[in-house]
């Protein structure tokens, strides 16, 4: 059944765009496009969490770096593959100095550089008058083919749907590696597996920059579903939301980031058409899950074959 999961994923994944259509409810396309892109992040985020022990509270930088990068490639005309391309670079390239300088330290001192170095580029971005302050910078949605843009719902989603299943890929392979083994070595006993002769720190950097370009190719999408983009993207807020979506899906499991985030998301979006308290609501429930399943949703089904067994037995 694991072996089958990805695909049967994929197919439901597919056909979404149809189902909502046949029940009226186009809107949600939109709305599932938003999920697709920021559970991209979260799993960008788990990759460097999960799988690599590091918990970095500035993810947000890279995620807001890709959406900046490509509203100023936008207003230039570029295309879409030249913001996807520079913007994931530009995310890459960010989380190789960020992670550098912060890898040189550990525990609470790495935490807080992560969230230090991100709340600079926040500052910046509300500062500079060439970002748009506090406004932000508005775009215009991509063109794929011919007179079909992004601006079209299901053109985007399926671009999201694209993008989230090469990411998930791409982690797949990452984690299933030699060089994914030795960061899980790491995360596990650092100092075993630096006396094993294994580079440590070279290999969570490389990790590092890997989850940071994801967040930034997903930071480009999401500046073409909103049609701008804004300092918030870059804000401590905006990287515990991260935090929070992987920490509900389960650290370190694989399907952490989309199973948190559709799980937040979902929250946020119908409790806030039943009431003005929706975030009371939404943390009550967090707050359960956290005290009921501690490891995440993802332990869940884990947690009930347990104990399933452990009555046969």
């Amino acid at each position: 059944m694991k072996r089958l999961l990805p695909f049967l994923l994929l197919a439901l994944g597919l056909a979404l765009p149809f189902i909502l259509t046949a029940m009226g409810q186009e809107y949600y396309i939109s709305f599932a496009s938003r999920v697709l892109v920021v559970a991209l992040a979260a799993s960008a985020l788990n990759l460097i969490l999960g799988y690599g022990g590091l918990v970095s509270f500035g993810h947000a930088a890279y995620f807001g770096a890709g959406a900046y990068t490509a509203a100023l490639l936008a207003g230039k005309g570029a295309g879409l593959p030249a913001q996807l391309l520079v913007g994931t670079g530009v995310a890459a390239l960010l989380a190789f100095v960020f992670g550098w300088a912060a890898l040189r330290t550990r525990g609470v001192y790495f935490i807080m550089i992560t969230l230090a170095l991100a709340q600079m580029l926040y500052y910046l971005a509300v500062s500079s008058d060439s970002l748009g302050g506090e406004d932000g910078l508005r775009i215009s949605r991509a063109a794929l083919w011919g007179d079909l843009t992004l601006g079209d719902d299901r053109a985007m989603y399926y671009t999201a749907l694209t993008a989230l299943t090469l990411g998930l890929f791409v982690i797949w392979r990452v984690v299933h590696s030699r060089f994914g083994e030795v960061v899980q070595a790491a995360r596990d006993n650092e100092t075993r597996t630096a006396a094993l002769g294994y580079p440590v720190r070279r290999y969570q950097l490389v990790n590092f920059v890997i989850g940071g370009a994801l967040a930034g190719l997903a930071g480009v999408l999401m500046t073409q579903i909103s049609g701008f983009t804004n300092p918030s993207l870059l804000s401590w807020q905006q990287s515990g939301q991260f935090m929070m979506m992987v920490i509900l899906g389960g650290v370190g499991t694989f399907w952490a980031g989309l199973l948190g985030t559709a799980v937040l998301l979902g929250l946020e979006e119908y409790l806030g058409e039943v009431t003005e308290r929706w975030p009371l609501f939404v943390g009550l429930i967090l707050l359960g899950v956290m005290l009921f399943a501690p490891k995440g949703l993802g332990s869940l089904g884990t947690l009930f074959g347990r104990k399933k067994k452990e009555v046969v037995e």
